[in-house]
């Protein structure tokens, strides 16, 4: 009889109605839950982009992605497009999905960099159905049959973040989650054991739990404020510490995928909804003024501004006690990295899945804590590498920034993974990383870090026949794209209608 029965969580916005959404699904009416927030207090959320783990959370919600993609103004995402990232007047393509198909025994990848050692001249880029596809704003669901070109693709969604989080509450109340409107005036703690006992708020009502989610955003209030839980600086790897954001009118069709344009002092993103642009500027706040910043935001967009520019302060980093005594963070509470590759929304649902799985009695078992924050660890460090690849790998950006950044001493991780990869192609990863195979051979390759050779399983390989197969793969995927529908054809398909038009 030691089961929480009370669950309170502290904030809003995406990362506090996605919990209380996930929640209210997995314990249903033995749990329950009490979401606080204040709509004095705004959200982060500027608009949000995704990764394919997405489907993970609306598989678990049972989202109806119809109804999903309908009331959040989203689109489909089939990568993120690198402009000038590698060096000025360069761009590359990181997809989803796979490139190539599985053949042998011998990865698809490496299958590629053997022919090219022998003379083949192909670039990576011609063996991924879902760049082709992006390249020509045009789109497809994964098809189940291996066999289909199809199955090699993934998606994942843009959406209006403050739609999503309406759309996700919607969802949650009715699953039973009372919302409470509010801010915090103090916290009561069992004088014992430190354990969070209530919130009191503004309005003189206590709210009692038996654990505490904290998704009050970059405040923290229940993890740092009050459970002192340290943070971990990353900003020596990860420089940018603001951003300035605004929305503009669409004047074209949307591009199934996001945008990310290398700038002196940072990089500006562009992600694509139904109904206008989400553009933004991440940058340096040593290197760039906040004006600077929103005048050559504003400068770059493909469309009128609808409204002032946005400013958000940040630090990169996070905390390794994302779960102290009765406490856990999840979202901006929990840590920051940049959206360079779009997995805020991945981090969610990651603390979300770990604390489902995690999911402890009263007593809070520290064992069970201990291996949250060992998990969510992992998360942050390998997202953390796969960051720090895109800011030092660049050649040609003569700004401090990128000078800076190309001399920076970097994580013992990412140089061992890189001097694999150099050697002879290794993508050396566990089977728990977030960034698979293809995403970091479309980064590698893409900014221009190159295997110097094979692997020696690569030398089993007839050079004829190897290359016999790559152009028929090549030749598949050409045939594929141009038969497949534009990218606004197939959202009016899913939602009904005609397809947005621009404006």
């Amino acid at each position: 009889m030691n089961r929480i029965e009370r669950l309170v969580i502290l904030g809003g916005g995406t990362a506090g109605w996605m919990t209380a959404t996930a929640l209210a699904k997995a314990f249903g009416p033995r749990l329950t839950i009490e979401l606080l927030e204040s709509e004095a207090i705004g959200t982060v959320g500027v608009g949000e982009a995704t990764i394919p783990t997405i489907h993970w959370f609306n598989a678990l919600i049972g989202l109806d992605e119809a109804e999903f993609v309908r009331a959040t103004k989203a689109t489909f995402k089939l990568g993120i497009e690198f402009v000038d990232w590698a060096r000025p007047g360069d761009r590359y393509f990181h997809p989803f999905g796979r490139h190539g198909v599985e053949l042998d025994a011998v990865p698809f990848h490496q299958h590629w960099l053997k022919a090219r050692s022998d003379g083949f001249d192909r670039p990576l880029s011609a063996f991924s159905l879902a760049t082709q596809l992006a390249a020509a704003n045009r789109f497809a669901r994964p098809a189940d049959d291996p066999r289909s070109i199809l199955s090699t693709l993934g998606y994942a969604y843009h959406f209006d973040a403050s739609l999503y989080a309406q759309h996700l509450r919607g969802l949650a109340e009715a699953a039973g989650v009372r919302r409470r409107e509010g801010r915090v005036n103090q916290v009561e703690r069992a004088p014992d054991t430190g354990f969070v006992m209530a919130l009191t708020i503004d309005r003189g009502e206590r709210i009692e739990g038996d654990l505490f989610v904290d998704c009050s955003g970059f405040r923290a209030l229940l993890i740092d404020g009050v459970m002192e839980a340290g943070f971990e600086d990353w900003s020596h790897w990860l420089p940018c510490d603001r951003a300035v954001a605004v929305p503009c009118t669409r004047v074209a069709e949307t591009t199934p995928y996001t945008r990310s344009t290398l700038r002196p002092a940072g990089w500006q993103w562009r992600i694509p909804l139904q109904h206008r642009m989400g553009n933004g500027y991440v940058y340096a706040s040593a290197f760039l003024s906040d004006d600077e910043a929103a005048a050559t935001l504003l400068g770059g967009l493909d469309g009128e501004a609808l409204g002032e520019p946005r400013l958000l302060r940040f630090r990169a980093g996070f905390r390794r006690e994302t779960w102290r005594k009765n406490v856990v963070a999840i979202g901006l509470s929990s840590g920051f990295l940049e959206p360079l590759e779009s997995t805020s929304i991945h981090l969610i649902q990651s603390g979300i899945a770990k604390l489902i799985t995690l999911f402890p009695d009263r007593d809070c078992d520290p064992g069970l804590a201990r291996q949250f924050n060992t998990l969510f660890g992992r998360d942050m460090d390998g997202i953390r590498d796969f960051l720090i690849l895109h800011y030092h790998a660049t050649h040609g950006h003569e700004a401090p920034l990128w000078r800076q950044a190309r001399r920076m001493a970097l994580p013992e991780s990412l140089i061992d993974r890189e001097a694999q990869y150099r050697r002879a192609g290794r993508l050396m990863l566990t089977s728990d990383e977030l960034f698979r195979e293809a995403s970091w051979l479309a980064v590698l390759e893409g900014q221009g870090v190159r295997a110097e050779g094979c692997s020696p399983l690569a030398d089993t390989l007839d050079p004829a026949a190897n290359r016999r197969q790559l152009e028929q793969i090549e030749a598949v995927i050409a045939r594929a794209a141009p038969t497949l529908p534009k990218h606004d054809d197939a959202i009016a398909a899913m939602i009904g209608g005609i397809a947005p038009v621009p404006g």
